[in-house]
């Protein structure tokens, strides 16, 4: 009984994540559901991506938190479009929830726009939100052994972020391992190695983004 509930409810998400599909297709928008555990560095991966494209293409940016609007207010400060979605308790964001906010946003007027999710290794991946591409952010602080204990995540991905990587010396995490281990379980992913400290691979993963979203 439990899995025809959690069947029922995947199957009531997906229709809307395919009724915000169609008003990302109609709008010309392609959209960027980035998701993380909690600390990984998505929001400073956000404004440090903003910050290299805002000048070439027009972005706009869903928050996604328990509670809180720290995030919004960082990426506000950025002159760019930003709706902050608090859900209240709830472990991730849901195809209705973003349909709710889509009206707040100007659509037709985006080139990206970047859903970030709430801070969670589990969930995220398994809500469909109408996005064309799912993003995950993996910080080297989390130790290598992620990939293979939280698999869908990966599987759903179609690039990788390994953040803080100017910690590597400091730390005992085999980064080769995390490579690895994600592309075992999706041959098609693209990683990047990241520091948004001292910028070592963003160029590279901005270049890649701007490459897909064209």
């Amino acid at each position: 009984m439990k899995l025809k509930v959690t069947r029922n409810i995947l199957t009531a998400n997906e229709k809307i994540a395919e009724g915000n599909q169609k008003i990302f297709a109609d709008a010309g928008v392609f959209v960027l559901n980035l998701m993380s555990s909690p600390g990984a560095g998505k929001t400073t991966l956000l404004e440090e991506t903003i910050k290299r494209i805002k000048d070439r293409v027009k972005v706009g940016v869903i928050e996604g938190d328990i509670a809180g609007e720290d995030d919004a207010i960082r990426i506000d400060a950025l002159n760019v479009p930003v709706v902050q979605i608090n859900t209240g308790g709830a472990c991730h964001l849901d195809a209705n929830m973003i349909s709710s906010v889509l009206d707040d946003l100007p659509i037709t007027a985006l080139d990206l726009l970047v859903i970030e999710n709430v801070g969670n290794l589990v969930c995220p991946a398994e809500f469909k939100l109408g996005e064309q591409m799912k993003v995950a952010v993996l910080s080297i602080t989390e130790g290598h052994d992620k990939p293979l204990k939280y698999p869908v995540m990966f599987q759903e991905s179609g690039a990788l972020v390994i953040s803080k990587i100017d910690l590597k010396p400091f730390l005992d995490v085999d980064v080769e391992k995390i490579r690895r281990d994600a592309v075992s379980l999706n041959p098609s992913i693209r990683i990047f190695e990241v520091s948004c400290k001292t910028g070592e691979g963003l160029d590279a993963w901005v270049a890649w983004l701007l490459t897909t979203i064209s």
